[in-house]
């Protein structure tokens, strides 16, 4: 009878989150996929042009050549670049979201750890990063910098690493608090045993929701720099470029601009619904 009860009770509240999350993971999974194997699942090459096939609509067939989701303005299958754009939005997430995670959560920790000038300097410093407006920052940076890739990444990564210092600087505050710091501190543990061994992993889960919510943002300051002409440069396939491109052609060729706008939103979408549930399980204060 038990047994009968127990199969009916209604699912836990995690059982709950996770069949809300589940096709979200999936959306995510799936575009992680599609990067790594672009080259094995593109039917084309990302830049091989067909003139005579130019600005064809999806499903259309040139010499033999099936262009699924259609063509661009020099016949480029449209499929096949949005694969590799994949591939390079993930990658500068990912890269820019490494740099800004690793420099902001040292910062924030020295600045925590031992207070005083260094805690003043960094602080300061983040207050005087996070009045400028972050895309305006990596706009001007890029300019002096120039674009391409690699400087997307190092601007991405050097413009969001305060968020990172502002949340390890508390974290550590609330750690250093706690009487077993001060009595491994009164047992002669040093500086980077106390940071390392008991700081780091007890504001882990802070720092690893806030790097999940700023993957998604990452994604789109990259389609963003690209859609102004600062990033990934052609003829190398980005989102935001594509973007860039199709909207002169909304009005003859909507598949342009649709597509790649249809993978940002699907994609951003995942992240932060992802980011959420994250944040619900691995904040302390979130309620239970």
């Amino acid at each position: 009878m038990s047994d009968a009860v127990a199969s009916v009770a209604p699912p836990t509240r995690l059982r709950r989150e996770l069949r809300a999350v589940w096709p979200f993971l999936l959306i995510f999974l799936g575009f992680a996929a599609i990067a790594l194997l672009a080259p094995l699942i593109a039917p084309y090459s990302p830049n091989s042009q067909n003139l005579l096939a130019r600005l064809k609509p999806p499903g259309t067939t040139v010499r033999n050549v099936l262009y699924l989701l259609g063509s661009d303005e020099v016949g480029r299958d449209l499929l096949s670049r949005l694969i590799y754009g994949a591939r390079i939005s993930l990658m500068v997430a990912l890269l820019s979201v490494l740099v800004s995670t690793v420099l902001g959560t040292m910062l924030g920790m020295i600045a925590g750890f031992y207070r005083g000038a260094a805690e003043i300097v960094i602080m300061r410093s983040v207050d005087i990063v996070l009045s400028i407006p972050a895309i305006l920052l990596a706009i001007i940076t890029i300019a002096v910098l120039g674009p391409g890739l690699q400087n997307v990444v190092i601007v991405l990564g050097f413009t969001r690493w305060p968020r990172y210092a502002r949340v390890a600087y508390g974290q550590t505050l609330a750690v250093m608090s706690l009487t077993f710091m001060r009595a491994s501190a009164f047992n002669g543990a040093g500086a980077l045993r106390l940071l390392g061994r008991h700081v780091l992993p007890n504001i882990a889960g802070a720092i690893i929701v806030v790097a999940t919510l700023e993957f998604g943002l990452m994604v789109l300051f990259e389609a963003g720099l690209s859609f102004l002409g600062l990033g990934v440069q052609p003829p190398m396939p980005s989102w935001g470029s594509i973007l860039s491109v199709g909207r002169n052609y909304m009005g003859t060729a909507w598949w342009i601009a649709t597509f790649p706008g249809l993978c940002l939103f699907l994609l951003v979408l995942s992240i932060n619904v992802i980011g959420d549930h994250m944040r619900d399980r691995l904040d302390p204060r979130a309620a239970r």
